[in-house]
């Protein structure tokens, strides 16, 4: 077992696959649907009856990041157990996920002054936070040193990207997270708004009428971004309850650009799908540690 453990907050989206895979600790954020009661994602309610909720009552439900004490109470049994720790959240321009588990890290150091833990603001979120912590975790795996998977870090978050369409821009317009996307508001019927996520913040991408053109798109967006270096990039498939046009996606991309993706999609968990709904489906990439070193 490493001596370097791995963590996020929930709003990385990974499969189950892959938290196995590279020994990934969750923790949770929480969701409320009548802004009183709070659950924790998916250890107290599942992404599928969250969306399904979602759907059947048409609201707006809140979220709340994980504590101080949460992240606290991850942190201590590896410091304690002379582990160093690397612990990636969500964009700091959308939560206060990152400022939790850095007041965490302070109280950590005040019992314990040489513990070694960083604290990763991913600038992403979802699948986009998500491909980051798998690289991460190939480079624990394949035993890169604590300071050398520091330096690659920062290198790895600029080339992270999701390229995704929504089906409404209602609950990010809700949510107040919608940001430079705001230019894609008062779109017509069955006009896809089409968004990537870059630094932290949410961009326009255009709009294009019906789902199939907007799958169409997302696909050759991201061809042109990893242009001829395809296979330096790892790739993920994201969805919000939308298996069956993720599993287009995931063909779509395989075929157009001679790749593999993961094996598992990534289900955008509550932390996300409060703020963009149901039917999402995205392609979320990164280039390959190896490339950067």
């Amino acid at each position: 077992m490493s001596e370097i453990v791995l963590l996020s907050d929930s709003s990385c989206d990974l499969p189950s696959s892959c938290l196995d895979q590279y020994h990934i600790e969750i923790i949770p954020y929480y969701v409320s649907f009548d802004y009183e009661h709070y659950y924790k994602e998916i250890i107290e309610l599942s992404i599928s009856d969250f969306y399904q909720r979602l759907r059947a009552e048409k609201i707006f439900p809140k979220t709340s990041l994980p504590s101080i004490n949460d992240y606290y109470e991850h942190f201590k049994p590896h410091i304690e157990a002379g582990k160093s720790v690397i612990c990636v959240t969500l964009s700091s321009h959308f939560s206060g996920s990152y400022n939790a588990a850095v007041n965490a890290r302070e109280l950590i150091l005040e019992n314990y002054p040489n513990a070694q833990i960083e604290i990763i603001n991913s600038l992403n979120a979802t699948g986009g936070q998500g491909v980051l912590v798998l690289e991460i975790g190939r480079m624990i795996q394949n035993g890169l040193d604590f300071e050398t998977i520091l330096n690659v870090i920062p290198k790895l978050k600029e080339t992270a990207r999701i390229f995704f369409f929504v089906e409404t821009l209602d609950y990010l317009e809700h949510g107040g997270r919608i940001g430079k996307a705001s230019a894609l508001l008062g779109t017509m019927l069955n006009v896809k708004p089409l968004i990537y996520l870059q630094d932290g913040l949410l961009f326009p991408n255009g709009k294009v009428r019906g789902t199939k053109k907007a799958l169409a798109k997302i696909l050759e967006i991201s061809k042109e971004y990893v242009g001829d270096e395809a296979d330096k990039y790892q790739y993920l498939i994201a969805h919000a309850d939308n298996i069956e046009y993720a599993t287009v996606a995931k063909a779509g991309l395989e075929a157009e650009l001679g790749v593999s993706t993961l094996a598992d999609f990534c289900f955008i968990g509550t932390t996300i799908g409060v703020y963009t709904g149901p039917d999402v489906v995205g392609v979320c990439l990164i280039r390959k540690y190896e490339t950067l070193l």
